[in-house]
């Protein structure tokens, strides 16, 4: 027989063999749990992976310097980017428009500053070609691995935002015919209307024959002045509701040699005023993307405007340069310059800023709106710098 003494370390070796039992058991359910977890977390990031890289919308993360940590291919499409390098570990500011940089530094703000779990905006973002396109940007914040990125969802506005500016371009036309109606084509109507009275009038009254043809004459110089002023009013306002960003069709043009076609007038108009009108080319010629028609029109409305505010004696240069990558062209007068306090306003339709020329020239208030237009739909920009009594300066990039 066993002694009692046996029987107690059969019994602690048995415990012991019990309780290694346990630990392997619960080992085996641990590594168990562990897989199956490790399983499910696998399946949940091939299914976001599936999603992230076939969504037909762009998709990226940011992290809070707004450097791009992955992308799918519908931004590299977007961007007319071929490889995931050259998109994945830049700066999203490296495909911003100049323009709109900021929108990127308040999205930035209101994500990681403000703590907003989520944020929209519609931005203008730029391809490699150089050509640009409007996008609505809603990015989510989430934390990673102790910090915090930004799911990034790109979507393509641009066809929205070319009927939404069509749509406007129609109002803003509907609404100049009906204001040109009411106010601006009645006076030189009314002053036609008079005129002829006169001449009807005339034919009944007794003068002397010179009285007679004097008066008659200066009546048709004001008619044809009236019927000048009408024309100018109703072809402004026909191109300006023929502005069209979707139709228009651009291509490469030698601005040096446009330049050259479109001052032939204005420099016989300049020789009459006592003004001297001068080109400042660049030995070789400059080229830019353009409509060459609707770019001449805003040489001639710059060019034009110059020559109407300079006084007799003064110079008028129009220069052309390259400038950070883009052609910049000058439109510089020695005139009476623009007030300070009308400067702001000075692109607007029928602008408080407009005013009759120094030698009487009416204006219709659209020729600046007109070339505002003209380089919003060539993605341009123009501005002015100018001192009243010291003259003025149009800028104009292309």
């Amino acid at each position: 027989m066993k002694s009692l003494a046996e029987y107690s370390s059969l019994e602690t070796e048995l415990s012991t063999v019990r309780a290694e039992l346990e630990r392997l058991r619960a080992d085996r359910v641990d590594k168990a749990e562990h897989q199956a977890l490790t399983d499910r977390y696998q399946e949940s990031q091939d299914r976001f992976r599936t999603v992230f890289e076939n969504s037909p919308f762009g998709q990226k993360i940011i992290n809070s310097d707004l450097v791009i940590r992955q992308a799918n291919q519908a931004v590299l499409d977007m961007l007319g980017c071929t490889r995931l390098e050259d998109v994945v570990g830049h700066k999203i500011m490296k495909f911003a428009h100049p323009d709109h940089r900021a929108d990127w530094h308040f999205l930035q703000e209101r994500l990681w500053a403000h703590k907003l779990p989520h944020f929209t905006l519609e931005t203008c973002l730029v391809r490699g070609d150089g050509s640009s396109f409007w996008c609505q940007v809603t990015s989510m914040r989430f934390p990673d691995n102790g910090e915090e990125l930004g799911f990034t969802q790109l979507e393509d506005i641009s066809d929205r935002k070319a009927l939404e500016l069509s749509l406007k371009r129609l109002y803003d036309a509907q609404e100049t015919i009906v204001h040109l109606v009411s106010h601006d084509v009645q006076t030189p109507i009314a002053h036609i209307q008079l005129l002829t009275d006169l001449l009807e009038r005339q034919k009944d009254t007794v003068r002397l024959a010179t009285d007679d043809a004097q008066d008659t004459a200066k009546y048709l110089t004001l008619i044809r002045q009236a019927c000048a002023d009408v024309h100018k009013l109703l072809r402004d306002v026909l191109l300006l509701g023929s502005l069209d960003a979707r139709g228009i069709q651009k291509q490469p043009t030698d601005l040096s040699a446009l330049l050259v076609e479109r001052l032939a007038a204005p420099e016989l108009a300049a020789q009459e005023k006592g003004l001297t009108l001068s080109l400042d080319l660049p030995a070789q010629a400059l080229y830019a993307n353009l409509h060459a028609n609707s770019f001449g029109r805003v040489i001639d409305n710059l060019v034009s405007n110059a020559l109407k505010f300079t006084p007799a004696g003064g110079d008028v240069t129009v220069g052309l340069r390259e400038h950070e990558g883009r052609v910049q062209l000058t439109v510089r007068d020695t005139g009476i310059g623009i007030p300070e306090a009308l400067q702001a306003s000075l692109f607007e339709k029928f602008s408080p800023a407009t005013r009759t020329g120094l030698a009487g020239e009416s204006s219709t208030g659209l020729g600046l709106f007109i070339t505002w237009q003209i380089m919003q739909q060539h993605h341009g920009k123009i501005w002015v710098e100018s001192q009243e009594g010291a003259g003025t300066c149009f800028f104009v990039e292309a």
